[in-house]
């Protein structure tokens, strides 16, 4: 009787979902069982190390995508989230086949500069303890230099928007300073610092300073005149006006800053990491292209992708915390 009920239920569970909706949440395994006949099957042309190791991340995604389409049939909370999912991860899948087809497959797209995606996972898991190596070194220079660049920029837009006289004095000076871009001062740094790594977190806290000040000055001064005159009515110092009345209503523009400037020290990162630092992705790329190695670049660029993004996630999460009022408004 229990067990007659069970496919009772999972019966009616099905019929909610249109066959329509079934058939979208299947493509991106469709695309994922073509994506490896095409490997397996078509002979390849181009030279690759191994292609094992493309033939186990394909078949591990099609495992893994084959689960969550049977769990989406009987899950409301993750067929929607698939079928939300599907038509992108579907597109993806059959980009990534295209592309072993044009490079790996056929040559059409030929080497060095058009390298497979299965050619640039051989350079992620030869060059894995190199890579790792750079990419230690790459996030401390982006953490020093984007943690110096956001205090002083905070503090600089505090003061910018709270004292008059402050911004009569430094405005002048960041509005001559600031447009430029920090990579244009490379021949300037170089002589006054003592060695390229302080010479390039220099850059990049230069990089973040200048948006974080603009939007905190501007969040702070346009806060709501009302805000400081019933603080003030029930006993505020200047201090309490500016860290817990002025700063806390200026916050959405503040991150908004970090953000900005999250974006120009990853820029900064990789440009300044190609003026004579011993390591990092972006002394790894310079490296990899002087040996034509543009498989290698490829796997750099990749890393940063997921590693940029993981950061700006991150920033994100904190920021949902802090504005929990806006915790939704944009996604990442």
């Amino acid at each position: 009787m229990e067990i007659a009920e069970q496919i009772g239920i999972q019966a009616s569970i099905k019929e909610k979902i249109p066959l329509r909706g079934a058939v979208k949440i299947t493509l991106p395994v469709v695309a994922l069982v073509i994506s490896l006949l095409l490997h397996l099957l078509v002979p390849s042309v181009q030279p690759v190390l191994s292609e094992r190791a493309y033939t186990i991340v394909l078949a591990a995604l099609l495992a893994v995508f084959a689960a969550w389409t049977l769990t989406a049939l009987y899950r409301k909370s993750t067929y929607r989230t698939l079928h939300y999912f599907s038509s992108i991860l579907t597109l993806v899948f059959l980009l990534l086949a295209g592309w072993e087809l044009l490079t790996l497959k056929s040559a059409t797209l030929p080497l060095p500069y058009f390298p497979s995606q299965v050619k640039i996972l051989d350079a992620l898991i030869s060059d894995r303890h190199k890579l790792l190596i750079c990419i230690l070194y790459s996030l401390r220079l982006l953490v020093i230099g984007y943690l110096i660049g956001a205090f002083f920029g905070l503090v600089t837009g505090i003061l910018m928007g709270w004292y008059k006289h402050f911004q009569y004095w430094i405005n002048p000076f960041l509005r001559f300073i600031g447009p430029i871009p920090a990579t244009a001062w490379i021949p300037v740094v170089l002589i006054v610092f003592p060695s390229s790594f302080t010479a390039s977190i220099f850059l990049i806290a230069l990089g973040t300073w200048f948006p974080v000040t603009v939007m905190t000055w501007s969040g702070i001064a346009g806060v709501n005149k009302s805000f400081f005159e019933v603080a003030r009515t029930l006993g505020a110092n200047e201090r309490y006006l500016v860290l817990k009345v002025a700063l806390p209503a200026a916050f959405p523009l503040v991150f908004i800053g970090l953000f900005m400037g999250l974006g120009t020290s990853f820029v900064t990162l990789i440009v300044a990491e190609m003026i004579g630092v011993k390591a990092g992705l972006g002394f790894y790329i310079t490296w990899a292209q002087g040996w034509a190695e543009y498989y290698k670049v490829y796997a750099a660029l990749f890393i940063m992708a997921v590693l940029f993004s993981t950061i700006i996630t991150v920033l994100f999460k904190i920021r949902d915390r802090v504005l929990i009022w806006q915790k939704g408004l944009i996604k990442w």
